[in-house]
């Protein structure tokens, strides 16, 4: 098998490693930080940027002005991105693209598709509620179906960038089982306040009263299922590329700080911690690819094989996040230093779409009677 990247995704690679290190410096993601205020960071301008450079028609289908472009492609996309801690939610959009492009019908599809492909709407999923935790079948949102289509009542928490977004794909019970509805967020009956998250980012809690919606598939729970293991790839390559920016930063830090006249990447159990570190960023980035290449999988196997990743992912964020702030010492844990931001977007990430412990239980639950070293 070629695990190599062809000449288009290295392309596309140059292109946003260029971007990330030009125009999306740590000194801009800081004023972006302080420019909300306690309530989050966002930028339309670096949306549209993003979009300039056709990141946000990714995953659009080529009849509709999009790249067509697949999971590899998104995850070179996204593990560059995380290089830079961007904070935009593209993942959102290559999401949601993936979903209306395969379930929606031809209507949403002509609607919606060419804007976000364009940037000119963004959409971000909202399905987490506050006793929710991580069960995707967890809803207390509920639909009813009008003369004009269907309206929701309920309320959403976490939703990425959700009082900036032109709209929603909401999960609701419809007749008691869970459908995927499209909201729009200027809809009568919506609210969204926003909240500031630990990286810096922004999310909100967006509720909804008798709000107009379109109805995008019944079959909600497996369609969810579908937009969580997307959004678990896209995640994995994205700690790929903050845990690469971590591991440069430390290594960097120590060959320049001295204690007792010497430089500390000179000490043999520093060393040896920057060994442990680089190894759990290659498992995690080892398992990036798996999860990217899984994506096409039957559903049972391919969500198997994402809780199998962001297992792995969860080990590896933590330990090279805790390491490198061990390694810097004080300056590690001070807003100034890059380092300190890179370990909340990393302990963040790893309690995201599910924590460590959450995905060793779908791990455990989806192993078969065949499984272990006596089968």
């Amino acid at each position: 098998m070629d695990f190599n990247f062809s000449e288009d995704q290295e392309q596309l690679r140059d292109a946003v490693k260029r971007w990330v290190s030009k125009d999306y410096t740590f000194e801009r993601r800081n004023k972006i930080i302080a420019a909300g205020n306690g309530k989050g960071g966002y930028d339309a301008a670096v949306y549209q940027e993003l979009a300039g450079l056709g990141l946000a028609g990714l995953n659009v289908p080529e009849s509709h002005d999009g790249l067509g472009m697949g999971a590899v492609d998104a995850m070179v996309v996204m593990e560059e991105l995380g290089r830079g801690m961007v904070m935009e939610p593209l993942a959102q959009t290559l999401i949601v693209s993936r979903v209306l492009s395969t379930f929606a019908d031809s209507a949403i599809q002509a609607s919606w598709l060419p804007k976000l492909a364009s940037g000119e709407a963004q959409i971000s999923l909202a399905y987490q509620e506050s006793a929710s935790r991580y069960k995707l079948d967890a809803c207390q949102a509920t639909a009813v179906k009008a003369s004009t289509g269907y309206v929701l009542s309920g309320k959403k928490v976490l939703v990425v960038a959700g009082d900036k977004v032109t709209g929603y794909i909401v999960s609701a019970k419809l007749d008691g089982k869970p459908a995927l509805f499209l909201m729009e967020r200027s809809a009568a009956g919506v609210k969204s306040t926003p909240v500031g998250l630990q990286d810096g980012s922004r999310a909100a809690e967006v509720t909804f009263d008798n709000a107009a919606a379109t109805l995008i598939t019944l079959d909600g729970l497996s369609v969810l299922e579908l937009a969580v293991d997307t959004g678990i790839a896209l995640l994995c390559a994205e700690a790929v590329g903050v845990m690469d920016t971590t591991l440069a930063m430390t290594v960097e830090y120590m060959n320049t700080r001295k204690q007792f006249g010497v430089v500390i990447s000179s000490f043999q159990a520093l060393r040896h911690r920057v060994a442990d570190i680089k190894m759990q960023l290659e498992l995690a980035r080892s398992m990036s690819y798996y999860a990217a290449l899984k994506m096409e999988t039957p559903s049972a196997e391919r969500r198997a094989c994402m809780a199998r990743a962001k297992y792995q992912l969860g080990q590896s964020m933590r330990f090279v996040g805790q390491s490198a702030v061990q390694l810097h010492g004080g300056i590690g844990v001070t807003d100034e230093y890059m380092v300190s931001h890179c370990f909340k977007k990393l302990t963040q990430l790893e309690m995201t779409f599910g924590d460590s412990l959450h995905h060793l239980g779908e791990v455990s639950s989806r192993m078969q009677d065949t499984a272990g070293v006596f089968a």
